[in-house]
């Protein structure tokens, strides 16, 4: 019998990290780490304020938001929301969403750490890890993201993996208009690492993402 739910056996390994999608017991130590905070309280990375919220309250939004996203998706509009594993506890959360990805082949990606495990180049290599997964597993042509402009370390980790400035969007952060740097990568351009990607349980998953096997 075909499993209803093939990507609980997806998962991508790099040298340090274990990527999954989300599950519930794996969005506890997630809403932990939202609890405990995800940046300093002068920055907001976020175009939605939601870590201003009181501690509680982050982690029960946390935990509603990904059961929300999980039950919305659909082979046309899909949000896989990887839980990043550091020496077997999650640490951080990768998303990798798409629209009508059979015509489009993009992709997007957007992603958090807790702040306590920040500068220790993770965030580099989780998403490197989603970008080798769309571009060699799932056949993407390009992957976008987006930061805001006082955002270094998002900006940084694109800079290393090869995006290129698409542009600006104003919007509003915290009641002030920002500008929203937008950045895009194609195969080509990717920075690869000195590392290769472990990937298991795709095949089963791939109609869920609108890919073709084979």
């Amino acid at each position: 019998m075909d499993d209803p739910w093939p990507l609980r056996h997806l998962v991508l390994r790099t040298p340090r990290l274990v990527l999954r999608p989300d599950d519930d017991a794996g969005l506890l130590e997630l809403a932990e780490e939202a609890r405990l905070g995800v940046h300093p309280p002068e920055l907001m990375p976020f175009v939605t304020p939601w870590s201003d919220a009181p501690p509680e309250e982050r982690a029960l939004s946390t935990l509603q938001w990904h059961w929300q996203k999980r039950a919305e998706m659909t082979p046309a509009r899909w949000n896989v929301h990887f839980l990043v594993r550091f020496d077997g506890r999650v640490v951080g959360t990768q998303e990798l969403a798409a629209r009508d990805f059979a015509v489009t082949r993009e992709v997007s990606t957007g992603s958090w750490l807790g702040l306590r495990h920040q500068g220790r180049g993770i965030g580099t290599e989780m998403r490197a890890a989603v970008l080798m997964f769309a571009f060699d597993h799932l056949g993407a042509t390009r992957a976008r993201s987006a930061a805001f402009f006082d955002n270094s370390a998002s900006l940084r980790v694109s800079e290393k993996l090869g995006y290129r400035p698409d542009g600006t969007e104003t919007v509003v952060r915290r009641g002030v208009a920002t500008d929203d740097v937008r950045l895009l990568l194609t195969p080509d351009a990717f920075r690869r690492t000195d590392w290769e990607l472990a990937v298991d349980g795709v095949a089963a998953c791939l109609p869920m993402l609108q890919v073709s096997p084979g």
